[in-house]
């Protein structure tokens, strides 16, 4: 099929950043692209061909989006199945398969998964409901402290919870959820490995990923990862049996707990372009970006390889701003080197709400470090 400069169309459900930056590649390739989102002000929507306000999790507005495009794929995982399946049925392409997806999108059924297929993963319970989470403590069914997540709809830190005691559950929505073993571990690590219908898979460097303590979001994502070659290896090894089992097409980005033993549990995963690649897109021979739309084509799928060592720093809204977005402190960071910003979109900032990135690229590691901590504490997200 030619893709290039013709009447093939690539849909996408959701306009997020993750969408945009996906459209820099579209863009680049000139592939006709057709974009829903249930925001008129989504940031893909300057950027794509056809944009079209819906309801990803609405059936209607998924299957009637996805009738006449080629092949479609998705930049958030809360969209609705069933309208993919009946679309996947009639002839269009979803990627990822709507079999993976099914797996992924329920954090249940994700931990089940890794459970039947012997991938390492933290000791955890099913709840139908948080309500249930009192008697099994009181039961001996589980112990404080566990990491509380919620079965669906959870992101960007939402939808998880640390629970130290019983006063932590009050409040915890009454939905299906898990009880997580609380992990004493070394570092959080990811690996996104790609997958193309014709089974080439290719992955990206081990990186490492420190996290705000409150927020439970990515503050900085490392490239390469600072561990020794043996647990890449072993990481890289686990996300590659986490790709096979699942079936996956297109990205995706596993995220894994070193503990201190160096033994290595999947976390959890993302079937699409993931906060933990945005440096790719300086750092990298082939994108995180570019490499998606590879793979969901069926094109050959490009080197992975770093070009130079490289952090991001997210760039979230500050504390205590709400309202209209302002970048306070923008030329000073771009004064220091080897720092690209990344701006969203998003017109209205909140406490902790994702606005943007900066990627600092250096040939040493600790180096760019060191400028990424500057970037962090220089640049703010407020409100005018």
């Amino acid at each position: 099929m030619n893709y290039f400069s013709s009447d093939f169309k690539l849909g996408i459900l959701g306009g997020g950043q993750l969408g945009k930056m996906l459209l820099y590649e579209t863009r680049k390739l000139d592939i006709y692209t057709k974009i829903l989102d249930p925001s008129l002000e989504a940031p893909c929507k300057i950027a794509c061909n056809e944009f079209v306000q819906g309801d990803l999790l609405d059936f209607d507005a998924v299957y009637n989006f996805g009738k006449d495009v080629n092949v479609l794929t998705i930049e958030i995982e809360n969209v609705n199945i069933e309208a993919l399946e009946k679309l996947e049925h009639e002839g269009v392409k979803v990627y990822p398969p709507t079999k993976a997806l099914r797996v992924i999108q329920n954090k249940a059924t994700q931990k089940l998964f890794y459970t039947d297929h012997n991938i390492p993963t933290a000791p955890f319970v099913r709840f139908a409901y948080a309500s249930e989470i009192p008697d099994s403590i009181r039961n001996g069914g589980l112990q404080f402290p566990f990491v509380w997540k919620s079965a669906q709809f959870g992101y960007d830190g939402q939808g998880v919870k640390v629970v130290r005691t019983l006063k932590d559950i009050e409040g915890l929505p009454k939905v299906e959820c898990i009880a997580e073993e609380m992990i004493p571990f070394k570092n959080e690590l990811a690996v996104i490995v790609a997958r193309n219908p014709s089974g080439d898979v290719v992955t990206y460097p081990v990186v490492e990923m420190e996290f705000h303590p409150e927020a439970n979001q990515v503050e900085y994502v490392i490239c390469p990862a600072r561990i020794s070659d043996a647990v890449a290896k072993k990481a890289t090894e686990i996300a590659l049996k986490v790709s096979e089992e699942i079936e996956h097409v297109g990205l995706l980005a596993v995220e894994m707990f070193q503990t201190q033993e160096d033994e290595i549990l999947v976390n959890e995963v993302a079937p699409r372009p993931h906060n933990s690649g945005h440096h790719t897109i300086e750092s990298s021979y082939t994108n995180q970006f570019e490499q998606h739309i590879r793979a969901i084509l069926n094109l050959p799928l490009g080197n992975t390889q770093s070009k130079v060592a490289g952090i991001m720093v997210n760039l979230v809204g500050a504390e205590g701003h709400t309202g209209d977005v302002v970048y306070e402190n923008m030329s000073d960071i771009l004064k220091l080197e080897g720092v690209t910003p990344h701006i969203y979109g998003k017109k209205q900032t909140r406490p902790f709400r994702k606005m943007g990135h900066v990627t600092i690229v250096n040939k040493n590691i600790d180096t760019a470090r060191e400028i990424a901590q500057k970037v962090k504490e220089t640049i703010k997200v407020i409100s005018k």
